[in-house]
């Protein structure tokens, strides 16, 4: 009987079910998938990097620094790890010192049988000096359920945080290009409105000399007004990106601005991989993951109840009237025993809470295999993203290259009185319509790219 109590001491049992991954059905490959040839372009880590752009690069290296939702979740991880800390520190004895004293007088009205005193009216000191110890075995295994409790959620805390990372990230990277295609639609505009400035003074001429309408010049003249009209608008979006960046980098949007300018826009090819691949890289996944182990452990927490709890104590110290003879030998006091408890009834209180942790964990497993399904369709939807907008640029172009020589031909034509000006007037809007298509394909192309490789779990290693 004394090997098992001591057995039962020193190893104990751990009440609850041990973990196991829950099972998800992963595919062979992606629907969407095209092979294509073997590369691996994105870089493992600094994943924007493929896209080429210097400023871009610079803005991605400042967002780890400075934005303060990827601070809070990064104190908020560090809390996570001062909490797993604190539950396994409960496997660990308690040990405490104590040092006091006290003078205290005594009324001659208590009786001398008190036993709270020896003399009747006097006064006296007494002093103390101990160490205390205690210790709760965890024969049951629940302290050690809620210590593995603390770590599965320090885990997901940690994954939560690469997740507000690549989530900010990719965030930072959509709203730069979406700025860089106003620049590009700007300009356009402000390009397009250059030429109609020119046909309205050609126009202009040509009913001063009685060969044009003043109907034309109208037509004409609203044209400028719609070209600069449009390019005073798209500032209200690009100043919202502007700004959408600067919060993204922890600033005000007064102290930051990004100087228009036209670049070389690169859509790199992805290596997806494989989708079983994707729940080692995506953080998000993994973080559901190790929320489904905490809910696990927390079943062993809560079944650890039923059983009876085992505390040892002991203190050791002195205890003296008189503060010179305080600490010999005499006026030492020791104390040791055990101390057992076991709640026998409190109306089911304790299988409710067991319920509720298998409720918990069965939860916990859906919202995993949900968020898996979830980055399948992620993945899938940006693949299906990219080639169909590949194609659609290729035919946008083309359909670009024939509105603008449309349009050179009609004004030509007119000038030549074979056409009236409305001719011009429509293959033009045609032209400059097809143009702002291709730029807005191209910023949907960009952003599919950024979404894809968020998708599939940004860098990896």
């Amino acid at each position: 009987m004394k090997k098992l109590l001591i057995c039962l001491l020193l190893s104990g049992c751990t009440v609850g079910p041990d973990y196991v991954r829950p099972a998800v059905e992963t595919p062979a490959s992606y629907k969407e998938w095209k092979p294509a040839r073997p590369q691996d372009e994105i870089p493992k880590g600094k994943w924007w990097a493929a896209f080429k752009d210097p400023t871009l690069d610079r803005l991605e290296e400042q967002v780890n620094i400075s934005n303060q939702t990827i601070l809070q979740a990064e104190a908020q991880y560090r809390q996570a790890l001062a909490n797993a800390d604190a539950a396994s520190a409960a496997l660990f004895p308690t040990l405490n010192a104590n040092v006091g004293g006290s003078r205290s007088h005594y009324s001659a009205l208590v009786p001398l049988s008190n036993p709270t005193q020896s003399i009747s009216g006097s006064t006296r000191s007494i002093y103390n000096m101990a160490l205390n110890a205690s210790w709760e075995p965890d024969i049951w295994g629940g302290l050690r359920r809620a210590a593995e409790e603390g770590r599965a959620n320090a885990e997901a805390s940690e994954k939560n945080l690469e997740s507000v990372r690549l989530s900010t990230r990719a965030t930072l990277a959509q709203d730069y290009f979406l700025l860089r295609i106003s620049d590009d639609e700007i300009a356009l505009l402000d390009q397009a409105a250059k030429q109609y400035q020119r046909y309205l003074e050609i126009v202009t001429n040509q009913y001063h000399a009685g060969y044009a309408a003043s109907s034309d010049v109208d037509a004409a003249r609203a044209q400028l007004k719609s070209a600069q009209s449009q390019a005073i608008d798209l500032h209200v979006a690009r100043a919202q990106y502007e700004h959408a960046i600067a919060a993204l980098l922890g600033k005000a949007p007064a102290e930051f601005s990004i100087k228009p300018a036209r670049v070389d826009y690169f859509i790199p090819e992805v290596p997806v991989g494989i989708p079983s691949e994707l729940l080692q890289r995506r953080p998000d996944i993994a973080q559901s993951e190790r929320l489904v182990a905490a809910a696990n452990a927390q079943i062993g927490v809560a079944e650890s109840a039923f059983f009876p709890s085992l505390s040892l104590s002991t203190s050791a110290g002195y205890q003296s009237t008189s503060f010179a003879s305080w600490t010999t030998a005499p006026m030492r006091t020791w104390s040791l025993g055990p101390a057992a408890a076991m709640t026998l009834f409190n109306g089911g209180l304790f299988r409710a809470q067991t319920d509720a942790a298998i409720a918990g964990y069965d939860a916990a497993v859906a919202a995993y295999r949900q968020t898996v399904l979830s980055g399948f369709q992620e993945v899938e939807d940006n693949l299906a993203a990219l080639g169909i907008l590949k194609d659609e640029d290729k035919t946008q172009k083309e359909a670009v290259a024939s509105a603008v020589k449309s349009a050179k031909v009609a004004f030509n034509q007119y000038r030549a009185g074979t056409v009236s000006y409305l001719n011009v007037i429509t293959s033009q809007e045609t032209a400059l319509s097809s143009q702002k298509t291709e730029m807005d394909l191209t910023g949907r192309r960009m952003t599919a790219c950024v979404t894809l490789i968020k998708a599939i779990g940004g860098g990896w290693r």
